[in-house]
């Protein structure tokens, strides 16, 4: 975890930032360096994120209702729980009092004009916005922005899940898709975007929310059907329904749901028999795809469905879901 964390800042240091601060891609590596901070007890870690929030001014993206633009807003929150300064959370907080005032009563199609800059009309949203407004709910102790991520999160999963497959589309262009092999084009970073923010949202859920139930019950749901996708190598490859076309093992979709899953056996929800060995065929395929120098390979570049990887091919946001997945597993190891 150290080398690839450092590997990651060591490579913005380097070669600086080739997106705004609060680009989406940053956003999920600060998300695992956030956790790594916190498993290794190294204050470097969160000192980068709190120079990140300066330099941003603590401010969001500029496209106010895109959820790729204010994912940064749970690091934010996450950060000002430790530090109670009212400016790490003020953008972000009045942004979100914006949010949770929209009527939201737009169709989610794609044929609904510039649909995605107003509501969570994809499914890697789901790891952008309503983790944002979760996280914002726990620290400023006010339930509306946790019931409206709730409200939204069942909009987009009654227009993208399929209860059938127990997976969802990306969005909804992918509908009527078929992989080389006839089935249809589930992708599997993109239900790892949904899974890593399902449990960062139930993290965030009191015991007693009424809605806890309902969104355990879809994790359950999901977390069965994707431990039956593993593949042999201790992976899931880009295409979860197809995997023979995308031979190569992914690892940002493998890390996320390794973090997810590990995240169910460590608050009880998970049966350790069934769920423990798919870790442990998860992890060590993880680790062997760190090189020497802590870089992540095999990621998937940015995109929106399945596509080809090498061990050279790396992006932000997979160390931050294999930061994310080992700081799971040494609260499971230590307990």
């Amino acid at each position: 975890m150290r080398q690839v964390a450092d590997w990651q800042i060591d490579s913005w240091s380097t070669n600086g930032f080739a997106k705004p601060k609060y680009n989406w891609t940053y956003c999920a590596a600060y998300t695992g360096i956030f956790q790594a901070g916190l498993v290794t007890g190294d204050g470097k870690y969160h000192d980068f994120l709190r120079k990140v929030g300066d330099d941003l001014q603590w401010r969001t993206g500029n496209r106010r209702y895109f959820a790729d633009d204010y994912c940064v807003g749970q690091v934010f929150s996450q950060l000002y729980a430790q530090d109670r300064q009212p400016k790490m959370i003020g953008p972000w907080r009045t942004l979100a009092d914006e949010i949770i005032s929209k009527p939201d009563n737009e169709s989610l199609s794609l044929a609904t004009r510039d649909i995605m800059e107003r509501e969570w009309a994809w499914c890697d949203a789901l790891f952008m916005g309503p983790t944002s407004l979760a996280y914002l709910s726990t620290v400023t102790g006010e339930r509306k922005y946790l019931d409206t991520a709730l409200k939204l999160w069942w909009k987009t999963s009654d227009f993208l899940y399929s209860p059938e497959e127990r997976l969802y589309f990306r969005d909804e262009s992918y509908f009527d898709k078929r992989e080389k092999n006839g089935k249809k084009v589930f992708w599997s970073r993109g239900n790892g975007w949904v899974m890593a923010g399902m449990v960062r949202v139930l993290s965030n859920m009191p015991s007693d929310h009424p809605g806890r139930a309902r969104l355990l019950g879809q994790y359950r749901d999901m977390a069965a059907r994707i431990a039956g996708l593993q593949t042999a190598d201790g992976t899931w490859h880009a295409s979860l329904l197809d995997p023979a076309s995308f031979p190569v093992k992914e690892t940002s979709g493998t890390a996320f749901y390794t973090y997810a899953i590990l995240w169910g056996l460590n608050n009880g929800v998970l049966d350790r028999a069934t769920y423990w060995p798919v870790v442990e065929k998860a992890w060590p395929a993880l680790v062997s795809a760190v090189q020497t120098d802590g870089k992540l390979g095999y990621v998937q570049p940015v995109g929106a469905a399945p596509d080809k990887v090498d061990a050279n091919s790396t992006e932000t946001y997979g160390p931050g879901a294999f930061l994310l997945a080992g700081s799971e597993l040494l609260k499971f190891v230590n307990q």
